[in-house]
């Protein structure tokens, strides 16, 4: 049988999120692993993923604490516009 190519597409809806969650087998963290070494859109999409989720977790933290300096200010006025409200 015929092993399928790794293509941009394949690699993140089939391998990304066991990938991050580390349930991969041996062989296919490989092959994902080495489509990352040769794709450089698949490698800043991993990268911009990874920090989509940590910004995530941490708006979920305490709502008077300070909002990170790593989000971007036109994406903090757009979710208090969706929820009705505006930072002063």
């Amino acid at each position: 049988m015929e092993e399928e190519q790794m293509t941009c597409q394949r690699a993140i809806d089939e391998f990304l999120s066991d990938y991050l969650e580390d349930k991969l087998g041996r062989l296919e963290r490989a092959r994902f692993q080495l489509h990352l070494a040769l794709c450089s859109h698949c490698r800043r999409y991993l990268e911009t993923y990874r920090r989509t989720v940590a910004l995530g977790k941490a708006s979920l933290t305490d709502a008077d604490q300070p909002v990170s300096s790593e989000v971007p200010e036109q994406l903090v006025q757009a979710i208090l516009a969706a929820r009705g409200e505006r930072k002063s």
